[in-house]
């Protein structure tokens, strides 16, 4: 039954659409993203098509009429849910509806059995002041989207004695998530992402990175891994993907404990940009926690600007 919020508007629920209803609001979501993020979500926009005709999309829609002109859709993992996108059409488009197509999701994902947590990170969704669903079980940090023109780029090497730079191998990905769960605890990222808090959550975002387009289409030659020479150790890595023509992205950089401090992570973003200008692109983004203020500075200071600044949500205790 759907839910009635005002004359002409009313929420419904995603399964009950035709990949065909969603036709014009994804068109609209694509031309946003190029636009603002210089990101091809077309791939994206083909998987929930996809996942919608087959009714297996879980989440909720805005609708006008027989338009539907906004959507959220989630995805349930083990004991959480994620709210993967959300979307109005401009001419739609308000914190109060944002809020209703964001609370129908999210009080859905509470009322799932054995569900403990939700998180989201929602790029386009910005960081005005708003109106959120379940206000005393939310956490919410701030993140940046920052990004780098490569054609005039012209970092200096920092040569770092006794760690040897490699190309990414598929079979460093066990070692990866060692590394990944050793060097995110106690990180506020690991509050964002509960993924970094085990070894089967970073076997999974590692798996996900790779085989997924939510960060677009892993690009293995530009991705690199740091390891010591004397023990053999891996102690940083620095993984890359393509989201659009001529456009790269930097899904993950993470350093051990004990290698940090070194101008480890600034060598291996250095060494990961050239080699993404050499594989055609042009620019570079990523993301980072805004109060990760060291990391934050680094890439400021390698010439990457900020786009935007949005939100990760976190809600607990259902």
């Amino acid at each position: 039954m759907a839910a009635v919020l005002q004359p002409g508007l009313e929420v419904c629920d995603l399964r009950h659409l035709a990949a065909s209803d969603l036709t014009s609001l994804l068109e609209e979501e694509t031309e946003h993203w190029r636009v603002t993020l210089d990101w091809d979500f077309e791939r994206s926009a083909d998987l929930v098509k996809k996942f919608t005709d087959v009714r297996a999309l879980n989440g909720a829609a805005l609708v006008a009429g027989s338009s539907v002109v906004g959507y959220a859709y989630t995805v349930l993992e083990e004991h959480k849910g994620i709210v993967g996108d959300l979307y109005v059409l401009e001419a739609f488009r308000s914190p109060e509806n944002e809020f209703r197509l964001l609370s129908a999701v999210v009080e859905e994902l509470a009322a799932t059995p054995h569900l403990r947590r939700v998180e989201s990170q929602l790029i386009l969704f910005g960081t005005r002041e708003r109106k959120l669903p379940r206000p005393n079980q939310l956490r919410s940090f701030e993140r940046d989207f920052l990004i780098v023109d490569l054609e005039d780029l012209d970092l200096p090497p920092a040569p770092q004695a006794g760690i040897s730079i490699e190309p990414w191998g598929q079979h460093f990905q066990e070692a990866a998530a060692h590394l990944i769960t050793s060097a995110y605890s106690g990180h506020v990222d690991a509050q964002i992402n509960d993924q970094y808090q085990s070894l089967s959550g970073a076997r999974r975002f590692l798996y996900n990175i790779v085989q997924f387009p939510g960060c677009g289409n892993f690009l293995q030659p530009a991705s690199l891994a740091a390891f010591e020479r004397e023990t053999g150790w891996m102690c940083g890595l620095c993984l890359t993907s393509l989201v659009a023509p001529q456009v790269g992205h930097i899904t993950q950089v993470c350093l051990a404990r004990d290698a940090r401090g070194r101008g480890m992570g600034y060598e291996m973003v250095r060494q990961s940009l050239l080699l993404l200008r050499l594989n055609g692109c042009k620019r570079v983004s990523l993301t980072v926690t805004s109060s990760n203020r060291a990391a934050l500075q680094l890439y400021l200071r390698m010439g990457f600007r900020s786009l935007r600044r949005f939100p990760a949500y976190v809600w607990q205790g259902f």
